[in-house]
């Protein structure tokens, strides 16, 4: 039996997860572990980390740099721009 964490369609179900998670948390951190999860999940899926042996460790060093990669662009995609500031013109009592 192979292990569970070497089976492609567990990490998209842990990115399908994760990325429910982030509806009720909205931090974008969750959703950078999705993508990672996603990534791996491709990978194991197109076979592309058969040349590693697809171990425990090589799956969460994939997953933990490609989450960080994703989160590192959605920061910089979606976050809060440098010097942007929030200016309120009216109360929300007026």
């Amino acid at each position: 039996m192979t292990a569970l964490w070497s089976i492609w369609w567990v990490w998209i179900v842990a990115a399908l997860v994760l990325a429910m998670i982030e509806v009720f948390v909205p931090a974008f951190v969750f959703l950078g572990m999705a993508i990672g999860a996603v990534v791996v999940g491709v990978a194991l899926g197109f076979g592309a980390l058969g040349w590693i042996g697809a171990g425990l460790p090589a799956l969460l060093l994939l997953f933990a740099v490609s989450s960080v990669v994703a989160a590192v662009a959605l920061r910089n995609v979606i976050g809060v721009r440098r010097g942007q500031v929030k200016i309120w013109d009216r109360d929300i009592n007026d």
